[in-house]
């Protein structure tokens, strides 16, 4: 192993190092169509967003990041401070290490305790039972349960699971057991029609995509290995811009997440664009509050608020669910992408 360190640290530690060499998530080859009347007033645009029963004051929110050790403790303290004084939603990393060790809980509980009145979502890998996705919604009292699917991470792990043959009957099990909605999360290796049809199938209504473009568990993965033997996987998976565009039938089926290398406001516009209710962050956060501090986070959280709402305005959209509506063209990749998949972008 390249260190001692606790997996989770190990995590924090080479997703925050990987911070400046993300690959691109597909988003900066889409270009909204400009058109000079936008016909509306920056005082008309609501940025409120709902992904099945979740009410949202803003469109992005804080995702899936960490937990299970003292550092993680700190950074979702932090993480939590910065969500409760700006009013967005928080999902915490997996709260699996939380289950079978009680004394790393506190990293977890202490989201609800600085947040008690936030949207807290709370995270579990696909291979739990019904129980434990009881016991990971009430550690962190959460309006939401999380579920990631990570194969390749998994399989690249050292320590990670081989046998994924009951993942998808889990989930099902836990869509028709538990109270809160659950969303079905990628990290980070985007997903398919197949996929997504496939979580449709079983109940699935929220979906985050979570495209390549941002934090890369196969290298994270890798660098803990003592031989790099899979170098030649960094680009496996769909990027956050193909993710949504397989996403583009099921749109009325299903209220769709964009995450995966997301870092500024054109990019959620984009996202939205192509659909998605919502737009997560995990890699920009991080970066932010390790680097600049949780004053200076929460002024540019403002700001992209801000920002949005001026872009909004710039395309004449009052609401999320017009972005949607507005005339993109895509890069001749991403054509070529929906070309290949049969995918009717330009039907909407």
């Amino acid at each position: 192993m390249t260190t001692n360190w606790n997996r989770k640290d190990q995590h924090i530690h080479f997703a925050e190092m990987q911070y400046q060499s993300s690959s691109s998530n597909g988003l900066d080859d889409i270009r909204f169509v400009h058109q000079s009347f936008s016909e509306v007033k920056i005082e008309d645009i609501n940025l409120t967003t709902r992904l099945d029963s979740l009410s949202l004051d803003y469109p992005f929110f804080i995702n899936a990041m960490t937990g299970g050790s003292q550092k993680a403790h700190v950074i979702n303290e932090n993480l939590a401070t910065i969500a409760k004084e700006t009013n967005i939603a928080m999902a915490v990393g997996s709260v699996s290490a939380a289950l079978s060790v009680s004394e790393l809980s506190d990293s977890f509980k202490i989201v609800r305790k600085v947040n008690p009145n936030g949207l807290i979502i709370s995270n579990l890998g696909a291979h739990h039972s019904v129980e434990n996705a009881k016991r990971a919604v009430d550690l962190l009292e959460a309006n939401a349960l999380q579920i990631h699917i990570n194969t390749p991470q998994e399989l690249v792990m050292p320590e990670g699971d081989r046998d994924f043959t009951s993942w998808l009957k889990n989930i099902e099990d836990i869509v028709s057991a538990i109270q809160q909605p659950v969303i079905v999360k990628e990290v980070g290796f985007g997903m398919s029609k197949e996929t997504i049809q496939l979580l449709l199938d079983i109940g699935v209504r929220v979906i985050d995509v979570s495209g390549r473009g941002g934090t890369n568990f196969i290298h994270i993965e890798n660098e803990r290995r003592e031989e790099k033997e899979y170098d030649y996987l960094l680009n496996w998976g769909q990027t956050t811009a193909e993710s949504l565009l397989e996403a583009h039938f099921y749109r009325k089926q299903a209220d769709f997440i964009a995450s995966g290398g997301i870092k500024h406001p054109l990019h959620m516009l984009t996202a939205l664009g192509l659909g998605a209710k919502a737009v997560g962050l995990s890699g920009e956060f991080l970066h932010m509050v390790l680097t600049k501090g949780n004053e200076a986070s929460i002024e540019k959280i403002e700001s992209w608020k801000k920002e949005l709402t001026a872009l909004m305005t710039m395309i004449g959209a009052t609401s999320i669910s017009n972005i949607e509506k507005k005339p993109l063209v895509l890069s001749p990749d991403l054509t070529h992408w929906c070309k290949e998949r049969h995918i009717d972008f330009k039907h909407k």
